[in-house]
């Protein structure tokens, strides 16, 4: 599985060369997210309905979901990647961050 660091999918996402796809769960989602990521929780992952026109980069709290995503959606032949370290080094580097209620905060 490819991997990718929290500063590299910034990167790719802001410039449109890939998605951003967070796997957690909405509640984790609304203490804290990157808003160019698209919500997507791994329970309701449809590898079917994924885009295949650019990579897709996974994301959740540590890495072990969007691991289990790439997982799963590589065997369709889409290209996947998965984000190293998950949100909690997203927020350790100090990227930028939005939350439900104003304060974004990984735990």
């Amino acid at each position: 599985m490819e991997t990718i660091t929290p500063q590299e999918a910034l990167e790719m996402v802001k410039a449109e060369l890939a998605y951003g796809i967070d796997v957690r769960e909405i509640d984790e989602w609304n203490s804290g997210h990157f808003e160019l990521f698209t919500l997507t929780p791994l329970g309701e992952l449809d590898e079917s309905a994924l885009p295949s026109d650019k990579p897709i980069i996974f994301i959740c709290r540590s890495g072990k979901r969007s691991g289990k995503a790439c997982d799963d959606v590589a065997p369709t032949g889409l290209k996947v990647m998965n984000m190293t370290g998950g949100m909690l080094a997203w927020q350790e580097a100090g990227l930028p961050m939005s939350a439900a209620n104003g304060e974004p905060i990984i735990s």
